[in-house]
């Protein structure tokens, strides 16, 4: 199987925050910044990619979102901060 992603959107450092899963983050970074897919994150203008982790297997990413989701917000923001103290947008790094 192909691997995965989690990642995590949001629209400042500290606010909403959206956790998902994909097999290809630059293209649904993209997805999200642009507005493409209705929903959650275009009704609350989450742009910035602040967290993302890799994984082998998808099934192993969907398990892992899952786990996520059922999360205290203050552990997310932690999960965040662990990886990008400065919450800034990932999303750059996925063109380099």
């Amino acid at each position: 199987m192909k691997g995965g992603w989690i990642y995590i959107m949001t629209n400042k450092p500290r606010g909403t925050l959206y956790v998902g899963v994909t097999s290809n983050i630059a293209k649904r970074a993209w997805e999200h910044r642009e507005d493409v897919v209705d929903g959650f994150t275009k009704r609350y203008g989450l742009k910035r990619l602040v967290y993302m982790e890799r994984h082998v297997e998808i099934t192993d990413a969907i398990q892992r979102e899952e786990r996520l989701k059922k999360w205290p917000r203050a552990w997310k923001i932690d999960l965040i901060q662990s990886m990008n103290p400065t919450w800034d947008d990932l999303y750059d790094t996925l063109l380099t």
